[in-house]
């Protein structure tokens, strides 16, 4: 009974407008975390927790030098959010512009990692034929980052993966033909996107435009890319910031089949083929998106 008395003593002061306002934070950030699901900002909130749990503990165990580092560092921590979530903030604004979130906040995205062999036999051939004509193409696919923000760049297709859709798309003088694609779940997701350029400063002047935006999405995402050069025909692929220049088809679809099935070899294996495979200095003409 006394117990029951406590528990009425913390309520009692709650009155309506407390409890409206409890449901409108609540309700604001269940949109904000749908919103957000399927982009890079996920993982940043991810560090952000642990950082954190980090200063939590750094409180308990007394560690004062570690706490006044951390502290240092999170004294500006507004000013480094909105430095860090900045591509998100712009989409969210957007969208909330657009009156989208209401909608777009329902969409789950299971962003497997796996990739069926329909849709990595689909890719190969299609670098295949793509090279032996010298047409352009770059290719995302993607895992477990989210790419929600890359796809808001360009055109939306929502069509089931297939040579002839992706060879429409980068086929010269049509109106898709300029930026990357995104594969989501064994389907061309959107075209025309727009890859963020590689922060290499030295691979600047090694590779072109569209090799450069290859690299630079594979910096900021686990996504695999795969790029055709238009001026040579050569077929490169990128991940976590490597570039490998001049492989075949072969040699595509086992390192597709390496990162992309549930079987795939261990990250440092991963690691290692790239770093044998890796073009030290091999310039490609290609400077068009």
């Amino acid at each position: 009974m006394e117990f029951m008395r406590s528990i009425a003593g913390y309520l009692l002061p709650i009155g309506i407008a407390d409890i409206l306002d409890i449901i409108g934070v609540t309700v604001a950030l269940f949109f904000l975390f749908r919103l957000i699901r399927g982009t890079r900002a996920v993982q940043l909130i991810k560090g952000l927790i642990a950082v954190a749990v980090i200063l939590m503990a750094t409180y308990i165990f007394s560690l004062k030098t570690m706490n006044w580092i951390l502290s240092t560092i999170l004294s500006n921590w507004i000013i480094a959010l909105i430095v860090l979530f900045q591509p998100e903030l712009r989409l969210v604004i957007e969208q909330i512009g657009r009156g989208r979130m209401w909608r777009d906040s329902f969409l789950l995205s299971s962003n497997d990692s796996s990739v069926n062999l329909k849709v990595i036999n689909v890719l190969t051939e299609t670098a295949r034929k793509l090279s032996a004509k010298k047409v352009g193409a770059l290719i995302a696919v993607e895992r477990q980052v989210g790419l929600n923000d890359i796809i808001s760049t360009g055109q939306a297709v929502d069509g089931d993966i297939s040579y002839e859709l992706l060879d429409t798309i980068f086929y010269p003088g049509t109106a898709m033909h300029d930026g990357g694609v995104v594969i989501r779940e064994g389907k061309v997701a959107a075209a025309m996107c727009l890859f963020p350029l590689t922060s290499k400063a030295q691979q600047n002047s090694s590779y072109g435009t569209r090799h450069r935006a290859g690299m630079g999405l594979s910096e900021i995402s686990d996504a695999v890319i795969i790029i055709v050069s238009e001026e040579t025909g050569r077929i490169s692929i990128s991940i976590e910031g490597e570039m490998v220049s001049n492989v075949t088809a072969d040699n595509l679809k086992e390192k597709l089949l390496s990162v992309l099935q549930p079987s795939a070899q261990p990250k440092s294996t991963i690691k290692r083929i790239f770093s044998s495979n890796k073009n030290n200095g091999e310039k490609e003409e290609d400077n068009k998106n």
